[in-house]
């Protein structure tokens, strides 16, 4: 049930332009998926979906994980919704456009870059766990890189 309610779920954001949990189980439960809140959040967590803005409103979107590179749609991601970063020894933390820290995060993420033992995203905060303060630099001059940013 599990596997047929994500797989739901990706089609249906594919489809629809949907910007909230609310609206996805509103959908889910037009195609008959009895779904709570809790359950909504669950699969959105584990789908592992960004939102990403579309003209102004927010949608949901899934990033496929197969993408080894940073791709077009991910250095878009990236610079659009990149503000600034600052760093404390071997934690970085981003500052986001209002509500990209989770989009950022994600092609943050598809970059797979060793130094980086793990992201957290909130509204408009990433922070960033850096395996030692060199990797930290060395992670910092990258994001500059691709945004084109200098402090």
């Amino acid at each position: 049930m599990k596997e047929k309610r994500q797989s739901e779920i990706l089609r249906l954001i594919a489809e629809y332009d949907i910007g909230t949990q609310e609206e996805l189980a509103v959908y889910l439960k037009e195609e008959g998926f009895e779904v709570t809140q809790a359950t909504v959040s669950r699969d959105i967590r584990e789908l592992k979906l960004s939102k990403v803005s579309d003209g102004g409103r927010q949608k949901y979107t899934a990033f496929h994980q197969e993408e080894t590179v940073l791709g077009d749609k991910y250095s878009r991601v990236l610079k659009e919704g990149f503000a600034s970063m600052g760093m404390a020894e071997n934690l970085l933390v981003v500052k986001t456009v209002s509500g990209m820290a989770m989009a950022v995060a994600a092609a943050l993420d598809a970059m797979k870059l060793r130094e980086i033992a793990g992201t957290i995203a909130g509204d408009d905060t990433i922070m960033m766990a850096i395996r030692t303060r060199e990797d930290t630099e060395i992670v910092m001059r990258k994001i500059e890189e691709i945004v084109g940013y200098a402090e």
